[in-house]
């Protein structure tokens, strides 16, 4: 056999192997995750994931605009399993989801426009692992 032959019979055996099964699966989470996003609000143009092992904490900071009222939602495969809090960038704490019961969403209307810290992180009386993906949506006016 040739090196030409090699290595075509290589890049098959790559390409047959590849996980495409976790790729579907992700998207099928992030499709649910919108489904929380209804009219009259609307998704944002991009979304945020982090896998998350044990104590881990996932970080993601976005700008919030005064007056705008936003729906921030946190999606896993099991629910409850991700804990999310929101803070200034003095990490004063501005809402915590342990303390409604580790709701997936939360609506709330911005006074002053300001950038904010998102921490994630899972809840390990459900899970040891697991997937956190992050949509703001903001309200149509």
């Amino acid at each position: 056999m040739n090196k030409k032959h090699i290595i075509i019979a290589a890049l098959s055996l790559l390409v047959f192997m590849h996980p495409v099964g976790i790729n579907s699966q992700e998207d099928s989470l992030i499709d649910d995750c919108l489904s929380s996003i209804e009219s009259p609000f609307v998704a944002g143009d991009s979304s945020s994931k982090a896998l998350l092992v044990g104590e881990e904490v996932a970080e993601f900071r976005t700008t919030l605009f005064d007056g705008n009222t936003y729906r921030l939602v946190m999606c896993s495969h099991l629910p409850g399993l991700i804990e999310f809090s929101l803070y200034d960038t003095n990490r004063n704490l501005l809402f915590s989801n342990r303390d409604f019961g580790n709701t997936g969403s939360w609506d709330f209307k911005m006074e002053g426009s300001m950038e904010c810290i998102i921490e994630a992180r899972l809840n390990n009386e459900i899970a040891e692992s697991g997937m956190a993906i992050m949509l703001l949506g903001f309200k149509v006016r």
